[in-house]
């Protein structure tokens, strides 16, 4: 019973890939009604290939594309089809500026490996030099960082007292303002202003007449005689 079922299976494939093989294959389809049929068939042309002569372009042709007519489409004609490309073997050697060209492109990018230690060594070096001067730089600021401290905090004091001094020769000007005028002044009107201007006057020549005086007392003076002095 079991070789006959494998019998029977091996017969239905058989007739199922004789059916796909088959060149022409017609399919049937109806509707619901039964009164359509369609029929589709499909026949596939070969190509036409020709394998045995190689396609060589003509670069005499103006048909022909330009990158058909260069030595790079020359070297992949003769390494696909060799002496039937009809192409010269010495004409695919590079020329003397191609192959210094080549050279130099190789010493570029691979060159030889005492070359490329001495570059390491190189940089290693620049890099040392740099980061023992950028070092040194940090070492003398940081040297000189207390000094820069206490000249901010010095410089910032003496602003603040820049600021305060400022504050009360302006409160001192404004009152003497409104007693010389009788009425509060603005300051930036111009009876305040030439009011200061005169002060500022009266002021310079009050330290000139000090200096003056300070310069007579100084030349009135007697001379101490040094041996006197030393006794």
């Amino acid at each position: 019973m079991a070789a006959s079922m494998l019998c029977r299976r091996t017969a239905v494939l058989c007739r199922s890939l004789t059916g796909i093989s088959s060149p022409k294959t017609v399919l049937s389809a109806s509707c619901r009604n039964g009164l359509l049929l369609q029929t589709a068939s499909y026949n596939p042309r070969p190509l036409k290939l020709n394998l045995r002569e190689p396609y060589i372009p003509d670069k005499d042709s103006e048909e022909t594309p330009e990158w058909q007519k260069t030595a790079r489409y020359d070297r992949k004609l003769f390494g696909r089809y060799g002496s039937a490309s009809g192409v010269d073997p010495a004409s695919l050697w590079p020329s003397h500026e191609e192959l210094d060209k080549i050279i130099a492109e190789e010493n570029e990018w691979h060159p030889p490996l005492e070359v490329m230690q001495k570059n390491i060594e190189a940089r290693e070096k620049l890099e040392t030099e740099k980061r023992l001067a950028k070092e040194k730089i940090i070492a003398a600021n940081m040297a000189k960082m207390p000094k820069m401290i206490a000249d901010w905090h010095r410089e910032k004091h003496e602003s603040k007292r820049k600021l305060k001094e400022e504050k009360a020769q302006r409160t001192r000007l404004l009152a003497e303002a409104r007693e010389r005028f009788g009425f509060a002044v603005d300051p930036r009107s111009p009876k305040f202003l030439e009011m200061v201007a005169e002060i500022e006057k009266e002021e310079k020549k009050k330290k000139k007449l000090m200096k003056r005086r300070l310069k007579e007392e100084q030349a009135a003076a007697p001379v101490t005689p040094p041996a006197a002095a030393a006794s």
